[in-house]
């Protein structure tokens, strides 16, 4: 009885991850609650015990999936990914370059951290490279989407699939599944899957326009800014011309302020002095990047005093002013900005209108789009309180020092620890996330926000209810029908219906609970077969990393969905060959590197 309890529990489960109304997180707790309560109905049943029902949170595999989540953060702020990704930008405007060197940076970077935040980081690069070259983005998005689930298949950490199926191995076998026992198998399909997204895949995708995102619906125009050149600047002496040569970021100089008079349009050839205030033209980005490459400062980024509390975080928001705010009409300096509400105002940017005024000077219209700087726990308060709405983040972390080598080390030293045995995986990884906060590659209230909650919520629910899929003979029934249909078939087939079976359910259902539910039938059929429990795991963990079919299989999927213009049914034209080719790459490569 406790498995046919069992079995209809996660049917519904089943078709409520489907449905996709119920968040997947809470759809596991209904399941663990519904568990839970017909063990109180029938105790003698031992479905789950109510002591062990919240045993799964302090599971290894859910806090390395939480650690590993933060280190991928740290990697993020450290400015890795910016670096790599002003590599890619310069491939040229050849599609099939394009595409392959998105596709294999977005992988190699997701086999060390979220794939998600892999994926994140370099959308706007392939939207930017995509309207560049003329082609719509609908080509290379997909691409990368699923090249972000590729790249997870090759190590330990690259997905939580992986993290779970290493912890079943561990209990089954006494050792875990180690940092790069997945690489010899993972890479190769993902070679595998790059190639073909790269010559073939994309051309089956349609031609679409993408949705617009909040940002572009608000039309940000360019920003009119001013720098001043301080000794630390590279361009003190040079002429404005030189600035094309130092600078490769698209700015407009609209004037200089010398000595407080101010020179406008100033000719080519005029030399740039010490203290001088450059009155200039761009957008986010571009001022962005103006600033790092040529060393000049902010006018407005004052510095807040030293003793003020929170005077360590500072952050860089974009707001737009609201027809009912209270700085219409008035200006910077009349407002008393930074003494009275403790932001400094770096640049404005008003629609289809050229600003003439200094930027203290500029009266505040509906509309205009401010880029504002001031202490991280208080920006987004404040800007609500003059009347103003924040726009979505863009990552601008303009003057951000990059921490490049330390993010780097302190992840290779946690790798180390794991690779040599020196650590388990979740301590070594746990302590590489606290490493990163107090080495302060990684703000602090950014270590919260950078772990996936629902995942957490999800693993920590699923677990118990796998755990009583198992306890209450339900593994052995399916596992055992398994056995009875495939009686007459070769090995390698059996291994073949596990993984395409695993890979339908990580198309419809989170593929961490696919993995919770697959590996313990995966086991039981191998027990039954007598076979090695590792061809069949490894199975499970590629298939629950082939969601190519819809766009609700994986969170990369889903968010390329807008930015793309796709539909649901245009996953399948280039998700059902990348997963006949995975079948038919990676099980002889399962069956090579791990023998039945």
């Amino acid at each position: 009885m406790s498995h046919s309890i069992v079995f209809g529990t996660l049917f519904i489960a089943l078709l409520l991850f489907a449905w996709g109304r119920i968040r997947h997180d809470f759809v596991a707790l209904i399941a663990l609650f519904v568990l839970l309560i017909a063990n109180v109905v029938f105790p003698e049943l031992k479905i789950i015990e109510p002591q062990a029902a919240f045993e799964g949170f302090g599971h290894p595999a859910v806090i390395t999936v939480a650690a590993v989540l933060i280190i991928g953060k740290g990697l993020e702020f450290s400015g890795l990914i910016e670096v790599l990704g002003k590599w890619v930008s310069n491939v040229g405007n050849s599609l099939l370059l394009q595409i392959f060197a998105l596709s294999l940076l977005v992988a190699i970077a997701s086999a060390f951290m979220n794939n998600v935040g892999a994926l994140a980081i370099m959308m706007p690069v392939a939207i930017h490279m995509a309207k560049q070259s003329g082609n719509p983005p609908s080509y290379v998005l997909m691409p990368i989407a699923f090249a972000s689930l590729l790249g997870g298949m090759t190590t330990l950490v690259g997905t939580p699939p992986n993290i779970i199926i290493a912890t079943f191995r561990g209990v089954e076998l006494g050792e875990a599944f180690g940092m790069f026992d997945f690489a010899p198998v993972g890479i190769f399909i993902a070679l595998a899957g790059i190639v073909f997204i790269t010559l073939i895949g994309w051309r089956l995708l349609p031609k679409r326009a993408a949705q617009k995102s909040e940002k572009e619906q608000f039309d940000i125009n360019d920003y009119i800014t001013e720098v001043e050149v301080v000794k630390e600047s590279k361009v003190v002496g040079k002429t404005v011309q030189d600035l094309n040569e130092i600078s490769k970021a698209d700015v407009q100089i609209l004037g200089l302020v010398r000595d407080k008079k101010r020179i406008h349009a100033p000719e080519p050839e005029e030399s740039l002095l010490l203290k001088d205030i450059i009155i200039l033209e761009t957008d986010a980005d571009g001022l962005k990047a103006f600033v790092e490459e040529t060393g000049v400062k902010l006018v407005g980024g004052k510095k807040f005093r030293k003793d003020a509390e929170g005077s360590k975080n500072i952050a860089i928001s974009e707001a737009v002013v609201m027809a009912d705010s209270n700085i219409i009409g008035r200006t910077a300096a009349d407002l008393r900005m930074r003494s009275r509400f403790g932001i400094n105002l770096l640049a404005v940017a008003r629609k289809e209108q050229r600003i003439h005024r200094r930027l203290d000077h500029v009266i505040f219209r509906t509309g205009d789009v401010l880029l504002l700087q001031g202490r991280e726990h208080m920006l987004s308060d404040t800007i609500t309180s003059i009347g103003c709405l924040p726009l979505a983040k863009r990552g601008l972390r303009i003057g951000y020092k990059t921490k490049i080598p330390l993010a780097l080390g302190i992840f290779a030293v946690s790798i180390i620890l794991v690779v040599t045995g020196i650590l388990p995986v979740q301590i070594a990884f746990s302590m590489a996330a606290v490493t990163m906060v107090l080495s302060g590659v990684l703000p602090i209230k950014e270590f919260y926000r950078g772990i996936d909650w629902p995942v957490i919520i999800l693993l920590g629910a699923m677990i118990p209810v796998g755990a009583a899929l198992e306890t209450s003979g339900g593994a052995g029934i399916i596992a055992s029908m398994v056995l009875k249909i495939g009686s007459n078939l070769p090995p390698w087939a059996i291994l073949t219906i596990i993984l395409v079976v695993t890979m339908f359910l990580s198309d419809i259902i989170n593929n961490a609970a696919t993995v919770v539910l697959m590996a313990p039938i995966a086991i039981s059929v191998a027990k039954g077969l007598g076979f090695s429990v590792d061809p069949f795991l490894m199975a499970v963990a590629i298939g629950a990393s082939c969601a190519f079919l819809t766009p609700i299989g994986h969170q990369s999927n889903t968010l390329v969905m807008g930015p793309g213009g796709y539909k649901f049914t245009d996953y399948w034209r280039m998700g059902l060959p990348l997963e006949i080719i995975i079948v038919v790459v990676g099980i002889p490569l399962i069956m090579i590197f791990w023998p039945l």
